[in-house]
């Protein structure tokens, strides 16, 4: 009688025990008995279950009673073994932003030994982890993500992925949002964030340790191949028991997260889901815009907007009117619209601009279908006289082709103004860099680089192009430097363009005070010697940090920087800011050249193709002792300009419609 009633006890109690626990379930929308829910989370009068709102970060649901995942199997030896039995689920959701396409963090699918995980942090760690046991074994966690932020410090993909993660929130496997078209046989995007519904479905094989991962709109069925297939044996990450749920966060930018139905089952698939509950509906109801109008009213509504049309054609048309004559037409290729030139600017607003010359404004744009970045430069014309000639000119120099020369690509003509376009350099002109306590000192390797290249820059212009043209304004404002701090000359409007071996002399004083030739002042003519004195000036004024002259105190640099090579002391006029961090020969090298490229005397001074080879070490410089430099000197002296009555701006060519500087 005692045995029969303790077996009688035994039948009792596991019939207790087998009916507390679980092995599938689903939800056509939710019931708060069957649902353990933490944070923010909420179930909503038709079923819905929300994870998120818009003043919480962080909301779990859990299903209510644990899992039995495992079974214990008897081995030879007498030991028990056990390992994770094959389970699937799947579940329809929902990420709704405040803002399209801006959502954070995401849902996660959990298995976890607790419902909730009490110490896990909210936003980027998605409710799972924390700092300290984000990656620990110990954690015992398995969950499939729906990220919709980029986390680079767990390496996510990208803000649209779907991640498998074991203990940890770097994922062991994680793909771009996608679901695979069995029609089309590819995959398509998917966005998470979009606030459509949509359908997940996660699989293990406890026979063939494998884990897969499908996702897809909703109502198109399940795809046949999934998005993740990951080989893994989850024996040792799942308990005997576990719970199953969802977990999800929101960071500054708040979301609603929901899952409308759930479904998940051990040792077989998981039910289909059906009659699911609506999404609330996102802003006002849509009311028909043509309810109720009449005829009449769609015939003035027509008439307005056609009249408006005209106007606003006619508008356009006058707006971005151009100068446009026959002989241009031969210059198709170098002719900007200025529509396109406009919107590149963004209608030349004042926080694209750049630089501001004599002549005119230099603006950054983005051309609208090539996308490249380019510099335009807006130039004042009252007068039609010569400009054929000058729009020739400037459609020649933009065929120059050098390294170390800013690329003029184009201009265009508008009622008063030409504009010129040119290549755009980031980061400005050189003179930045030089003055005004800036706060990137550019060290000698930087400077002698600079130095070199505005060199050949000039050579080619001198020389190697198929004909020899005149910067006639070389100076530390006119380089400018790229991305990745190259000189480039330019600014050419001064320029001037003549055959080879023919008179290349001009009869204008154009240029800049302390940059111009004593004899250029003189006569008004400029050369390729003149050039060269610029240069020297220029040399000058790169390595000692200042300005060629200095008219309040009525001194000349290269008067002191030859006063100093006098006493033996020519390395004393070293820009301070480089402090010792240079190489002496170079800079001595660069000092004395400007000296030489400075001499009175035209004769004296070195061509651009000498200059090269003296920089590069190809050629010895001659000694500046060796030169009779007594009689010419280096500047065209105090008696032919007073300094303490000229202005540093530079002197203008009434004929040219440019200005060099910026």
């Amino acid at each position: 009688m005692l045995i029969k009633l303790a077996v009688l006890l035994i039948l009792l109690v596991c019939t207790l025990v087998s009916a507390d626990e679980v092995s599938e379930f689903t939800f056509n929308g939710f019931e708060s008995k069957n649902m353990s829910l933490q944070g923010a989370a909420i179930l909503t009068p038709n079923g819905l279950l929300k994870l998120t709102n818009a003043t919480s970060q962080q909301g779990q649901a859990f299903y209510t009673k644990p899992i039995k995942f495992k079974n214990k199997n008897s081995l030879k030896d007498g030991t028990n073994s056990s390992s994770v039995a094959s389970f699937s689920t799947t579940f329809v959701f929902a990420i709704v932003p405040r803002v399209y396409g801006m959502s954070a963090h995401g849902i996660s699918f959990v298995i976890a030994p607790t419902r909730g995980l009490p110490n896990a942090e909210s936003v980027e760690f998605l409710g799972l982890f924390n700092v300290t046991s984000n990656g620990n074994a110990t954690n015992h966690v398995f969950a499939v993500e729906l990220d919709t932020i980029q986390n680079k410090q767990f390496g996510d993909i990208d803000d649209n992925h779907v991640g498998i993660d074991i203990n940890s929130l770097d994922s062991e496997a994680s793909l771009t949002a996608a679901y695979f078209d069995d029609t089309k046989k590819e995959f398509q995007n998917l966005t998470l964030a979009s606030g459509k519904v949509m359908q997940l479905w996660v699989e293990y094989s406890g026979l063939e340790k494998q884990i897969n991962v499908t996702v897809a709109p909703v109502n198109i069925g399940k795809p046949k191949k999934p998005l993740l297939s990951l080989n893994y044996d989850l024996d040792s990450v799942i308990n005997e028991e576990m719970y199953v749920g969802f977990s999800s966060t929101t960071g500054t930018t708040f979301g609603s997260h929901y899952v409308l139905g759930w479904s998940f089952k051990v040792n077989g698939m998981a039910s289909d889901l059906s009659k699911l509950p609506k999404l609330p509906r996102i802003g006002p109801k849509k009311k028909s815009i043509f309810l109720r109008i009449e005829l009449p009213f769609i015939v003035v509504i027509i008439l307005l907007l056609t009249i408006s049309g005209i106007v606003y054609y006619a508008w356009r048309k006058k707006k971005f009117a151009e100068v446009l004559e026959d002989w241009e037409l031969d210059y198709g290729p170098h002719r900007f619209k200025y529509k396109d030139l406009y919107v590149a600017t963004e209608g030349f607003d004042n926080k694209m601009l750049v630089g501001i010359g004599g002549f005119g404004r230099v603006y950054r744009g983005v051309l609208p279908i090539s996308k490249i970045e380019v510099a335009v430069k807006r130039v004042s014309h009252e007068s039609r006289q010569g400009m054929r000639e000058f729009v020739a000119e400037i459609v020649s120099i933009g065929r120059l082709r050098h390294r170390n020369i800013v690329q003029l690509l184009g201009y265009c003509r508008r009622k008063g103004e030409l504009l010129l376009v040119y290549d755009y350099m980031p980061n400005g002109s050189l003179d930045r860099f030089l003055y005004n306590s800036p706060e990137v000192v550019l060290n000698w390797t930087h400077r002698f680089r600079v130095i070199k290249g505005v060199a050949a820059g000039l050579k080619y212009l001198h020389q190697d192009w198929e004909q020899v043209v005149i910067h006639r304004d070389v100076k530390a404002s006119n380089v400018l430097l790229d991305s990745d701090m190259n000189a480039r000359l330019g600014d050419f409007g001064l320029a001037r363009l003549y055959d080879h071996g023919t008179d290349t002399q001009t009869t204008h004083i154009v240029g800049t005070i302390g940059y111009l030739a004593p004899e250029q002042a003189r006569t008004g003519k400029a050369t390729t010697s003149t050039d060269v004195y610029s240069f020297g000036a220029f040399l000058l004024e790169v390595v000692c940090g200042r300005r060629p002259i200095d008219a309040r105190k009525e001194v000349l640099l290269v008067d002191q920087v030859c006063s100093l090579w006098n006493n033996g002391e020519i390395i004393q006029a070293v820009d301070r800011k480089l402090g010792v961090d240079y190489v002496v020969k170079e800079v001595e090298l660069v000092l004395k050249l400007g000296l030489l490229c400075s001499c009175g005397d035209p004769n004296v001074r070195p061509s651009m193709q000498q200059v090269v080879q003296y920089l590069n070490g190809y050629e010895q410089m001659p000694e500046l002792s060796d030169l009779d430099l007594s009689q010419t000197g280096f500047t065209f002296g105090k008696d032919t300009v007073d300094v303490s009555t000229t202005s540093t701006q530079p002197y203008s060519d009434v004929e040219s419609f440019l200005f060099s500087g910026r």
